[in-house]
């Protein structure tokens, strides 16, 4: 079975690449789960947050959104001081304001998986690559989605931990052409 190169790091990457990365996504839990994770990852390596994922999601109430956004300076604190995730106060409040702000989403198109898969029309991108090095870290996608993230009230998501989310979440396939995961 061959993966893409980065797959082959360590088992976290492996279980990640061969069980979730560009699969696609409808799950609002889970797309929320994945938004706030690739925004921790800003600036850091995949490999801290698949080591601290199970806190993440332990820390931040099983990724319930609804909870997370009514967070106070309590539990803010709380999370500062938990060692076991990222402890970037500008990364926790933005993970508040975004909870926040995926809410309203889904009011006004019923699910954040409506509006996330509405910029392709449901469709998957299947890019064609042939090595490792050819894959961008944004597209004009990215950046037209990180806008209209922004204007609906999302804070900390350039372009860049867009294209990292799209790719998350199977919007775009960037699977190598060999790898035995592309379709």
């Amino acid at each position: 079975m061959q993966r893409c190169m980065w797959a082959n790091k360590n088992i976290l990457n492996q279980q990640y690449h061969d069980n979730e990365w560009g699969k696609p996504v409808y799950d609002d839990k889970l797309l929320f789960e994945m938004l706030i994770l690739e925004l921790n990852q800003s600036g850091l390596s995949w490999d801290i947050i698949l080591k601290k994922r199970e806190n993440f999601r332990t820390a931040f109430d099983q990724w319930d959104y609804h909870k997370i956004a009514l967070y106070d300076e309590t539990k803010k604190e709380q999370l500062m001081l938990n060692p076991g995730i990222i402890r970037n106060k500008l990364k926790i409040k933005a993970a508040i304001n975004n909870a926040k702000a995926f809410i309203k989403i889904q009011e006004n198109y019923k699910s954040f998986s409506n509006f996330i898969w509405g910029f392709t029309n449901n469709e998957i991108i299947n890019n064609s690559n042939t090595k490792e090095e050819i894959n961008p870290s944004f597209s004009d996608l990215s950046i037209k989605i990180s806008k209209e993230l922004k204007v609906n009230g999302f804070s900390f998501l350039g372009k860049t931990t867009v294209y990292s989310f799209l790719q998350a979440i199977g919007i775009v396939n960037d699977h190598l052409n060999y790898c035995s995961f592309k379709d």
